[in-house]
């Protein structure tokens, strides 16, 4: 099956500028990643992810694990669909302000030291690697998949709510877009 299913993590304990860098789920995202694990069970066979690929930071792997246990299947980390990389100079507190920055422009405007265009790629590529795959990950990487499978230049092309299911396929390596996951109701993330 050359079917992905991208789900953001669920709710985190603490967010951006709080003093832990790679926080778990709270209780109501523990919930939100037992009711995720519920509706990709709940597809038909066939449609059913087979493996379960995650970020390495925390929040991703517990909104993953539900669904791994469900499966039988190990948790797989891939660093690819990871969480956006900060600029070196950037301390904790100042991370947030860089991203409210990002959110408003385009990939190729974000001020760092990396090349932001080309890490777009290397996360659609990541996710593409793994068909048949649930791929927990981000909000900012399941941006970049978007922009990278529509062509789309807006760092936020979509807000997706936690554990928001977004479909994509591949075809010839590629990442199609086939359906975007539930939008945030908010502005905050």
């Amino acid at each position: 099956m050359n079917r992905i299913r991208m789900i953001r993590h669920g709710r985190p304990a603490s967010t951006w500028g709080d003093s832990d860098p790679d926080p778990g789920l709270d209780p109501a995202g523990a919930e939100q990643a037992r009711a995720v694990a519920g509706r990709l069970l709940a597809l038909p066979e066939g449609e059913r992810p087979s493996r379960v690929v995650s970020s390495p930071l925390r929040r991703c792997r517990e909104t993953a694990q539900p669904l791994a246990d469900a499966l039988g299947v190990p948790v797989e980390i891939d660093p690819r669909v990871g969480e956006i990389p900060t600029p070196a100079a950037l301390d904790a507190e100042a991370r947030p302000g860089w991203l409210r920055q990002a959110f408003q422009g385009r990939w190729r405007d974000i001020q760092g030291d990396l090349d932001y265009v080309a890490w777009t790629r290397q996360v659609a590529e990541g996710v593409a690697s793994h068909p048949g795959a649930a791929v927990f990950s981000h909000f900012v990487a399941l941006n970049a998949a978007v922009s990278a499978a529509t062509g789309d230049e807006a760092v936020a092309a979509f807000r997706p709510d936690h554990v928001s299911v977004t479909v994509f396929d591949v075809v010839d390596g590629a990442l199609i877009l086939v359906e975007k996951g539930q939008e945030a109701s908010t502005q905050v993330l």
